[in-house]
């Protein structure tokens, strides 16, 4: 066989062959970030994590693992972050928010609370008739990004997104413990493959600019779960966060969202 037969015989395997795989961004969270956005009744809603895939190119794949009703407790209870670990391949970014079914007390446990505090604290609890040891958020958070860590994937650990800052009429600023523990967590492990990018300060900054009429307009049924275009802004202000942050995967940003190019986005956030 001559040289430019073999030549031709590999140039046309290479072009029937399936591009190299993509890297996937596995996105773990509640309905805020799922698929319908925890919409069950009322007029639709979305979750952020389905327009992420518009600001990057085909080289990434998003596959949005967020799952309405879920707490980072009851995520990890029901072997949600091991089901996505067992599909990561090594070099794959994992998105990890919660933080809107966090909150609560155990006293009348409905198996999303955490237990209290900052550390490694335990809680003992009985969630439908079977004894649990209950973690904190950030351990949650911890032992989930350790495991991906362990897959040879990169993590970002993110504030959870605001409700409606805007619902009195007025925008507000909205600060939970949970934004300061999803930040102290991506610390506490000092990986070099772990981020945190401060969603809600991102969130709060554009719905501001947006002001009141608008942002209220698009939380169609409740003040927590997004219409489609806020939905949009949501990922519009995590991608703006990855952009001013100092991951791989902020700078593999594309396809900016023509939300994001507005200045009603603001800027980076120090």
């Amino acid at each position: 066989m001559g040289f430019r037969s073999l030549w031709w015989i590999l140039a046309a395997a290479a072009a029937a062959a399936p591009a190299s795989a993509a890297t996937t961004i596995h996105l773990c969270g509640d309905s805020t970030m799922a698929k319908g956005g925890g919409g069950a009744s009322g007029k639709p809603t979305e979750g952020w994590g389905e327009y992420l895939k518009y600001s990057f190119g085909s080289d990434y794949v998003v596959r949005n693992a967020a799952i309405g009703g879920r707490s980072a407790r009851s995520y990890t209870r029901e072997g949600r972050f091991q089901a996505v670990a067992d599909i990561v391949k090594p070099g794959d970014w994992v998105v990890i928010e919660f933080g809107h079914n966090d909150g609560g007390s155990l006293s009348t446990d409905n198996g999303r609370t955490d237990c209290p505090g900052d550390g490694a604290q335990t809680c003992q609890t009985t969630y439908n008739g079977v004894a649990e040891t209950v973690l904190t958020y950030p351990a949650y958070y911890k032992n989930a990004a350790n495991l991906f860590l362990g897959k040879g994937a990169k993590v970002i650990l993110n504030s959870p997104t605001p409700n409606n800052i805007c619902e009195s009429g007025t925008c507000v600023d909205d600060v939970s413990r949970f934004d300061t523990y999803a930040k102290q967590a991506a610390i506490d492990l000092a990986s070099p493959n772990v981020y945190h990018v401060p969603h809600k300060q991102y969130a709060v900054q554009v719905m501001k600019n947006l002001g009141p009429t608008t942002v209220t307009a698009n939380y169609p049924n409740d003040h927590t779960h997004t219409g489609p275009f806020m939905a949009n802004v949501m990922a519009g202000s995590f991608v703006l966060g990855l952009k001013c942050g100092t991951s791989a995967l902020g700078k593999a940003v594309k396809n900016s969202t023509e939300s994001l190019a507005s200045a009603s986005y603001g800027a980076c956030i120090k």
